[in-house]
């Protein structure tokens, strides 16, 4: 088999695998809220919703990105074959988990009056703050061993991992909500980091490395460059946080807060099941590229693959989402949510352009350029506040999911330009074909829903629809023989 081929299966292979674990999470997560809801009520959720992000909000300072950076850190050594080396980068991160993990937990320690304060208004929940700041070492320990089983892409070992933590932390939560209540908040908050600490460090433990705990001292020195990387992530996450809530509030006071409502339903949409593909990838492409960042024609090769694997597998999802997101929103939500459906049109076909920048701008990540990519990200949540507050004033709802559409345009070409500029990436011929063919099929299916309504409607989309799944397998066969790898697997 051609390294083309294995490299198109292994990214074919490690999305399926992740997808089908994100498909997972999200039923849990359903059960969950739906369990939650009728146990607790708004008010009892109000509380959780609130404790949650008042930790995360602490965890992504307090955290340095360390559970990003060091992925990229233990791809290149693992990539060397040079043991010691896995070794020593294991051996500094383990370090600096429980070092940022302890600076977690002593800074909401001793801060639990004043977030109880600044979130509930008053001093109530200082003993539940206090009690979960525990979670922020057990929640980085266990980023620690995600970090290891994604850098050396123990891709089926992560999956099992994901799948039974979320299995056993939901079976575990729901008796202490039913028998406590709201009060069974806090434990059932602690006691499910504790078994997903324990279920992470289970999978990680069968990678049989050696590592030890350094001295304070010599790991800050030593993973100098995994701090840097991961703090200027922790900064841009953070950043992408208050873009994100400054949005919310220019909704809230030019549209009220029905309409930020809508705003979050729409985007959760596009976010979610989208990203559900995105993040199916991420988990074993980001190692692979970071494995391969000093090689331009390997991560050439890599990246290309990537984009034209993700317009592939996004773009009949994209022509069903334009065609039947009537059927998904009242699904999803109810009617009162159909407003959103011009917002989620123009934000879906925007998911093109986004597939594309987000294969590239890993490459800044896995070349470990923290400042490159601190400033790409933080003028792209400037000008799409911009243009979101622009979009919004103008046009309503649908002017935000123009503004999304625009927005991620300008990132593409931005994020094109830089890594063809600094690190001579390029597209190979195919990419532009693949587009070609691809893209106007989604823009014809937003003309279709348009122009056309009730059974021709569907008739002529769900062709459309059929015509862009074809040409995916069409495609993916040419390059990785799909045919022939279903007549093995049904002759097993």
């Amino acid at each position: 088999m051609s390294d083309s081929k294995s490299s198109y299966r292994q990214i074919m292979k490690a999305t399926s695998i992740f997808g089908g674990v994100q498909v997972f999470n999200i039923i849990i997560q359903i059960i969950r809220s739906k369990v939650i809801a009728v146990l607790l009520g708004p008010a009892g959720m109000g509380v959780m919703g609130l404790l949650n992000s008042t930790i995360s909000l602490v965890t992504s300072v307090t955290n340095f990105g360390l559970g990003t950076s060091a992925v990229r850190d233990i791809s290149e050594a693992n990539a060397t074959g040079d043991e010691n080396r896995v070794k020593e980068t294991l051996s500094v991160f383990r370090t600096l988990a429980w070092g940022t993990g302890f600076l977690g937990l002593l800074l909401t320690l001793s801060l639990s009056p004043w977030l109880s304060q600044l979130t509930f208004g008053n001093y109530d929940y200082t003993f539940a703050f206090a009690v979960l700041s525990f979670t922020l070492l057990i929640s980085q320990l266990t980023a620690g061993q995600t970090a290891l089983l994604q850098g050396m892409r123990q891709i089926k070992w992560m999956a099992k991992a994901g799948m039974l933590s979320s299995a056993v932390g939901l079976v575990s939560s729901l008796p202490l909500y039913y028998f406590l209540g709201v009060q069974g908040i806090v434990p059932a908050l602690v006691v499910t980091s504790i078994i997903i600490f324990c279920v992470q460090y289970y999978f990680s433990n069968k990678i049989k490395i050696k590592t030890r705990l350094l001295p304070l001292k010599s790991a800050l020195q030593k993973g100098k460059p995994m701090i840097k990387l991961g703090f200027m992530l922790s900064l841009s996450g953070i950043i992408t946080v208050v873009a994100s809530y400054l949005v919310r509030i220019f909704i809230s006071n030019f549209g009220g807060i029905a309409e930020v409502g809508l705003y979050n339903a729409g985007f959760s949409i596009v976010g979610v099941y989208a990203g559900m593909v995105f993040t199916a990838m991420s988990t074993d492409y980001f190692p692979r590229l970071s494995g391969v960042n000093n090689d331009r024609k390997q991560y050439n090769e890599l990246i290309n693959q990537q984009s034209e694997t993700a317009i592939l597998l996004l773009s009949p999802l994209i022509c069903s989402f334009l065609i039947f997101i009537n059927w998904a929103i009242i699904l999803l939500y109810s009617q009162q949510f159909l407003p959103i459906t011009e917002m989620v049109h123009f934000s879906v076909l925007g998911i093109y352009f986004k597939a594309l920048s987000w294969s590239m701008a890993f490459l800044i990540l896995a070349k470990g350029d923290s400042k490159a990519f601190f400033w790409n990200e933080f003028a792209a949540n400037v000008y799409l506040l911009i243009l979101n507050c622009l979009g919004y004033y103008f046009d309503g709802l649908r002017g935000m999911g123009i503004s999304f559409l625009v927005g991620y345009f300008v990132y593409f070409i931005q994020i094109y330009f830089f890594t063809r500029i600094k690190y001579g990436f390029s597209y190979n011929q195919d990419l532009p074909k693949l587009l070609l063919l691809q893209f106007p099929l989604g823009f014809i299916c937003y003309i279709v829903y348009f122009l056309l309504s009730g059974w021709e409607m569907y008739v002529c989309g769900s062709i459309l629809i059929l015509t862009s799944a074809y040409i995916s397998f069409y495609w993916l066969n040419k390059k990785m023989q799909v045919v022939d790898l279903i007549k093995n697997k049904l002759k097993k």
